[in-house]
């Protein structure tokens, strides 16, 4: 559940962007800083630990931001999350800023599984039937899942749409348990 204070930083970070005609810039910059937090773990123990002085914490960050390619935004709006204690909340800010910009660049994200690989035709006819579905822009993700055993499962926002043999093993056996 995300709060209304990350909430309240992806919104005003998203409005300058929006402002800036720059959405999709600050999102991926906003999503590189992110990754290398995430991919750290001792690092993001550090920034989240209050013992820590922010002046030592905003020192770290500003080493991280030296060597990254970022736009000046970005760069300062981190910095300002490091000073007001809220860095800590990154994750949820990012996700927070990434489905307003997918609200407002009329996109939706789409995670297929599958047990077995699929051929490009069939990626692109699953990917223009949900265009044609949500009536947005889809950004599909595929990942190969063998505990299907078969079939597909596509999550679309908040949506599983679950065609796998695995669910429909699941499903008779709960219709066969029930009958009895």
């Amino acid at each position: 559940m995300i709060s209304n204070i990350s909430k309240r930083y992806a919104r005003a970070f998203f409005e300058i962007a929006a402002e800036e005609k720059q959405l999709e810039k600050y999102y991926i910059d906003l999503q590189q800083f992110s990754s290398i937090v995430a991919g750290d773990r001792a690092l993001r123990v550090f920034l989240a630990n209050p013992v820590f002085e922010q002046a030592v914490k905003k020192s770290v960050v500003e080493k991280i931001l030296d060597k990254l390619q970022l736009s000046n935004m970005t760069v300062n709006f981190l910095k300002l999350l490091v000073d007001k204690q809220r860095i800590g909340l990154l994750p949820d800010i990012e996700n927070c800023y990434r489905q307003m910009m997918d609200e407002s660049l009329k996109k939706v994200r789409v995670n297929l599984k599958t047990a077995f690989p699929l051929s490009d035709g069939m990626q692109s006819y699953i990917s223009s039937s949900l265009e044609k579905l949500t009536g947005r822009q889809v950004e599909m993700t595929v990942e190969k899942d063998p505990a299907l055993l078969g079939g597909i499962v596509i999550g679309v926002g908040d949506t599983l749409y679950d065609g796998s043999i695995k669910n429909q093993l699941n499903n008779m056996r709960n219709l066969l348990g029930e009958a009895r």
